[in-house]
């Protein structure tokens, strides 16, 4: 087997990558915006390599990838599943697989104290076509990953980003993929496979919330698309009041525009989530017959107050983009609520009351392609879709 040096040039869809103790550990926000940050949850999630993933070119016929995860859990609660590692070859889903040992970090919520356990680094083995071929590796979305080495039985060459457009997406643990079945069947992952275009995946879990060194990040980054999903976080952190939301969400987008002034800008609101449509955070997680579940605590009575619900949000958002348009005809809005809404619910209940079941995400998957890249579609001129295009869950 040949060890090849793992070095950012292999690592796409990220903004920065750090040493680690063992190997090369992806970070999704760049160091200036990690600086300005003061919250654990975002610093646990931008860690979170959603969207990254390994990329070379091979004739090889074995690959092994090592890494040193870390699981995270709250106490009290049911582990996730074992973090999947994705493997496309020539944009075709080829396999996922699973590794072993790394670090499990424990939060109680009761008390906010961290334990961290440690552990070895594991691998992951594919075994690939052996003739020429583009391969992705796509890192778990929901375990901080430490990239320790790479091993082939055929040299690899480093493929630089480049030749499809770049769409960027910022939102929250259902953009980063919560639920989903793995990296590459995330919603975003889905919908960028399906219209030809390169992820940047700036969906943080639970970290959603306006923060202006996360405008920042997006008005410096190179992106021929962009896109906002604003919403369930502000409502379930119970974050401000309507006064200030909207100031808040021009900020956000006035700064964006700095550095985009014409790159096409879609904001979408909150898809359908029952327990906060009308009654306001916070949102409290809690274990129901062994299951991680969530709750809203507010009261639908103070809405009248100003509390905001994704109800009102919604409202606030259509009013935000309408207003903005006419003199930013790039700028558009999509309600989230057309890439999963109540039929959905009915259908595809929320498995937790607050992210997407694996089925979930392949139709909102599905419908951004259509709605966003298709014809009519706010990025229509810049993806390749087509109505017979669908990106699929496994193969």
């Amino acid at each position: 087997m040949i060890t090849t040096a793992i070095g950012p040039a292999l690592l796409h869809g990220v903004l920065d990558a750090v040493d680690g103790e063992r190997g090369l550990l992806p970070q999704r926000l760049p160091a200036p915006a990690r600086a300005r940050n003061t919250d654990p949850q975002l610093a646990g999630a931008q860690s979170q390599p959603s969207g990254v993933r390994v990329v070379f070119r091979t004739a090889a016929r074995t690959v092994e990838l090592e890494t040193l995860r870390t699981r995270i859990g709250l106490v009290g609660a049911p582990l996730r599943p074992d973090g999947a590692y994705d493997l496309l070859v020539d944009g075709r889903p080829a396999g996922s697989a699973t590794t072993s040992g790394g670090k499990l970090l424990m939060t109680d919520p009761a008390t906010g104290e961290v334990t961290v356990t440690d552990g070895p680094p594991g691998p992951v083995r594919f075994t690939l076509p052996g003739r020429d071929a583009l391969v992705e590796i796509w890192l778990p979305h929901n375990e901080i990953t430490e990239v320790v080495a790479l091993r082939t039985d055929a040299p690899v060459a480093v493929v630089p980003p480049g030749g499809r457009p770049v769409w960027l997406h910022h939102g929250s643990s259902i953009s980063q993929g919560s639920n989903a079945a793995g990296p590459s069947t995330t919603w975003p992952a889905l919908a960028a496979r399906a219209a030809g275009v390169e992820l940047v995946n700036l969906g943080f879990s639970g970290s959603a919330m306006l923060d202006p060194f996360v405008a920042r990040t997006l008005r410096d980054t190179p992106a021929a698309l962009i896109s906002v999903k604003i919403g369930i976080n502000v409502v379930n952190a119970d974050l401000m009041r309507r006064r200030a939301f909207a100031p808040a969400v021009h900020g956000f987008l006035d700064t964006i525009r700095d550095g985009h002034p014409d790159t096409p800008l879609l904001v979408v609101s909150p898809v359908l989530c029952p327990i906060h449509e009308h009654t306001p955070g916070p949102g409290a997680p809690e274990v129901v017959d062994g299951r991680l579940r969530f709750r809203a605590t507010g009261d639908p009575a103070e809405v009248a107050a100003g509390k905001l619900t994704l109800s009102v949000i919604r409202e606030e958002l259509a009013r935000i983009v309408a207003g903005r348009t006419p003199e930013d005809p790039a700028l558009a809005h999509l309600d989230g609520r057309k890439l999963y809404g109540d039929d959905d619910a009915a259908e595809l209940p929320l498995p937790d009351r607050l992210h997407p079941c694996p089925e979930a995400h392949l139709r909102m998957g599905e419908r951004f392609a259509r709605l966003v890249f298709g014809a009519g579609g706010a990025f229509h001129a810049a993806g390749t879709w087509c109505g017979t295009c669908r990106p699929s869950a496994r193969s």
